[in-house]
C-alpha cells in the first residue's frame, strides 16, 4: 500500500501495479480499492498501464475530513495524478465516473477518461430520488441506521425493487455494504439532482461512456446524454453486462480506448 497527501492534508491510500502510462481507477458507490471488480480490473489492465487503484476518502485505508465537499474529492484525484507524473488516464465506475467528469471539467489533467454506468437519471423509467435524498441519508447514517441507509439508497437512488433489497439484508455481503453506508451521501452530493451537468461541456479530454447492455434503459440514456454534452465523447454498450460488469469483459474495451 502507498499513500499520498491531498490538498487538505487527508491521507489517500492506493495500490500501484503494472508498467506503462498512468491510469487511475475511481470506484463508485459501495466500492473501495479492495472491491473484487476494482482489484480484477487492476490485474487485467496492469500489463498495459501503471494502474493506481485507490480508496476514495472515507473508505478503506484512506482518511476523511469532518465536512464533505466534492471539491475535496477532486483534489484527491488531482493529488494522485500529480503522484503519477502530472497527467493520467482515468476510469470511473458508476458515481466515480461522475466525480472524474467533474474533475476533468474543472481542469484536472486527465488525458483520457472512460466511464461505466454513470448514474445520471435520464428518462421517465429511472428512479426518482427525493429532493432531500442526501439529507435523509445523512440522518440515517448519523443515527447508525446503516442498513436502513443502504436500503433507502438502493431503492430510491438505484431503482432496485424494495422486496429484493429487503431480502439482501440476509446475504453475506450485506455487512460490506453497511460498512460503506456513511459514504453514500458523498456520492449523492456528487450526483446532485442526477441530471447531466452543463459544466461537462468544459471537458477537454476524449471520453468513452460505456453502459451495460443488460442495464436499465435509463443508464443507457445517461451514457447517450453524456456523449451529447461532452465535446469529444462516444458511447458504447457492453453486451451481456449489467451494473456489476465482468472485469474480463470490460478491461479489453478500456484498454482499446485508453491505450489509443
Amino acid at each position: 500500500m502507498n499513500t499520498v497527501q491531498s490538498a487538505d492534508g487527508t491521507t489517500i491510500a492506493y495500490t500501484r501495479s503494472g508498467e506503462g502510462e498512468p491510469l487511475i481507477l475511481v470506484g463508485g458507490s459501495f466500492s473501495e480499492r479492495a472491491h473484487p471488480v476494482m482489484t480484477q480490473l487492476a490485474e487485467q489492465l496492469a500489463p498495459h498501464f501503471t494502474v493506481y487503484n485507490y480508496d476514495r476518502r472515507g473508505r478503506g485505508d484512506s482518511g476523511d475530513a469532518d465536512e464533505y465537499a466534492v471539491e475535496r474529492e477532486i483534489e484527491d484525484l488531482a493529488a494522485l495524478i500529480a503522484e503519477a507524473g502530472g497527467a493520467a488516464k482515468v476510469f470511473g465506475m458508476s458515481a466515480g465516473g461522475a466525480l472524474a467528469l467533474k474533475a476533468a471539467a474543472s481542469g484536472v489533467p486527465i488525458t483520457k477518461l472512460a466511464l461505466y454506468d454513470t448514474p445520471f437519471i435520464i428518462g421517465e423509467d429511472g428512479p426518482t430520488p427525493p429532493a432531500d435524498f442526501t439529507e435523509q441519508l445523512k440522518e440515517l447514517t448519523s443515527a447508525e441506521r446503516r442498513g436502513d441507509a443502504v436500503e433507502f439508497f438502493m431503492v430510491q437512488g438505484m431503482g432496485a425493487p424494495a422486496e429484493a433489497v429487503a431480502g439482501m439484508r440476509f446475504a453475506p455481503f450485506w455487512g460490506d455494504l453497511e460498512s460503506l453506508a456513511h459514504t453514500l451521501p458523498y456520492d449523492t452530493t456528487i450526483m446532485g439532482d442526477f441530471s447531466v451537468p452543463a459544466e461537462l461541456a468544459d471537458v477537454k479530454a476524449p471520453v468513452l461512456a460505456v453502459y451495460g447492455g443488460n442495464a436499465a434503459p435509463w443508464l443507457h440514456a445517461a451514457a447517450h446524454k453524456v456523449a451529447e454534452t461532452v465535446p469529444d465523447c462516444k458511447h458504447q454498450a457492453l453486451a451481456g453486462q449489467d451494473i456489476a460488469p465482468d472485469p474480463a469483459v470490460l478491461a479489453p474495451e478500456l484498454k482499446n480506448f485508453l491505450a489509443g
